[in-house]
């Protein structure tokens, strides 16, 4: 059985060794690990492999805290010290910058982290009747699978939310519906929890019944969704507080829908908007551009600096909550708002919305590279950029810096998804 040294962790947490110049990826080993492996999937270049025994452990490796680690998919490195997780995420960040774009930061910023545990506000929940396991599972997948994970609890959850997996069990087996409702979406704010209920077939009036008695003696809010996300509807309770989270630092309330695109990690969102208000330094007067920009999570902080904002996001039903939500916090004079798609952005429909002094830009995962490569000579000279992959940043980043003329002040990673593989980042691009 061959072993190995391993050298570092790549972007699914996965150890990094190599045997006579071959890389091989190892399931569950951390750096500086010497293990035993076996390997199940062959490349001419690679290998992935799981590990067999640990020879010599990481100083770094701890006791997962959930039960389910290593069969939910939900989580990859409950077995490395938090922190530990942090620092390997920040070099997974600096070898996507420097590998993918030939870039090193200025400065690298110190990290942005929260809470290890009980972070998830939103999630995705699935569902299956499982006769065999006594009726409905509802969890995360398995890992590398389309089963639901027979969980019991979920440590990344609030934990009043991982106390209700097991009476969401229960009561879906007891629904009519039970085959017809694939998942339950989650979002907790900050006076309600609320839960989406994919509904492929009607409830009936037993169902309804049971589901206002659960809502009643769990204190949560039910919706249901008939098809797609806009057609969620409150259910029961009908009336009552609203869905919300805060910005305290900016005095700002934001309103969302269950199935509205959030933050999941409220705690590390606050420290973000923090971060990118303080690397922005907007300045009343000033016309600053938020691109991708929701339902205004930036766009109403940086009103709030007294600069004049144009929030442009691809979504009108976002933009509609985005508009009532400065109205709501008394910005609606700051804040403008207009629909487009930023993935067909050319230099004329970028230059037909005028000179911004500052940009900040928060894209999905496929990144900016069509706006990016829009700037032409009158474009911002400071630019934000909060990124949810790092290739895709270290791609924009790469023509930012070699065709657009910036310079990469500084970049550092934000852990929104503890215990996960998952890298968030933000980024300082400024030019003269």
């Amino acid at each position: 059985m061959p072993t190995g040294i391993i050298e570092s962790l790549d972007h699914e947490a996965r150890g990094v060794t190599r045997l006579e110049g071959k890389t091989i990826f190892v399931e569950g080993a951390l750096p500086g690990e010497r293990i035993e492996y076996v390997c199940f999937r062959k490349k001419p270049s690679f290998e992935v492999a799981r590990t067999e025994r640990i020879l010599k452990a990481s100083p770094d490796r701890v006791i997962p805290k959930c039960p389910h680690f290593g069969v939910c998919g939900g989580c990859s490195m409950q077995h490395l010290d938090p922190a530990a997780q942090v620092a390997a995420k920040q070099r997974v960040l600096e070898a996507n910058l420097w590998h993918l774009g030939r870039l090193r930061a200025e400065q690298l910023y110190a990290p942005i982290y929260g809470p290890a545990w009980g972070y998830r506000q939103r999630a995705r929940l699935s569902v299956r009747m499982v006769p065999k396991k006594g009726g409905a599972l509802v969890g995360f997948h398995e890992r590398k699978s389309s089963y639901v994970a027979d969980m019991r609890q979920c440590e990344n959850l609030p934990p009043h939310v991982s106390r209700l997996l097991l009476p969401l069990r229960d009561l879906v087996s007891a629904l009519s519906i039970s085959s017809a409702l694939p998942q339950i979406e989650l979002a907790v704010g900050e006076n309600v929890t609320a839960l989406v209920l994919r509904i492929l077939e009607p409830p009936s009036a037993t169902d309804e019944n049971l589901l206002r008695a659960f809502a009643d003696q769990h204190g949560v809010v039910f919706y249901l969704q008939p098809k797609g996300p806009a057609t969620a509807y409150r259910f029961y309770p009908p009336d009552g507080a609203k869905l919300s989270y805060l910005l305290p630092d900016f005095d700002i309330e934001h309103f969302f829908s269950p199935t509205e695109f959030t933050q999941v990690n409220n705690a590390v969102n606050r420290v973000l908007v923090r971060r990118a208000l303080a690397l922005l330094e907007p300045q009343p007067g000033e016309r600053i551009a938020d691109m991708f920009c929701g339902l205004g999570n930036f766009s109403l902080p940086i009103a709030r600096s007294g600069a004049r904002v144009l929030g442009i996001e691809g979504s009108a039903d976002l933009l509609l909550r985005a508009a009532a939500n400065a109205a709501a916090n008394g910005l609606d004079g700051q804040v403008e708002y207009a629909v487009a798609n930023l993935f067909e952005t050319t230099p004329e429909s970028l230059a037909a919305l005028g000179h911004f002094d500052r940009m900040l830009i928060d894209p999905p995962r496929e990144g900016a590279v069509e706006l990016v490569n829009a700037f032409a000579e009158d474009a911002p000279r400071r630019i934000v950029y909060v990124s949810c992959n790092p290739a895709t940043l270290a791609r924009d980043a790469a023509i930012l810096v070699t065709q657009k003329g910036y310079r990469l002040r500084g970049a550092g990673v934000v852990n929104m998804f503890p215990n996960t593989s998952h890298v968030e980042s933000i980024a300082l691009f400024d030019r003269s």
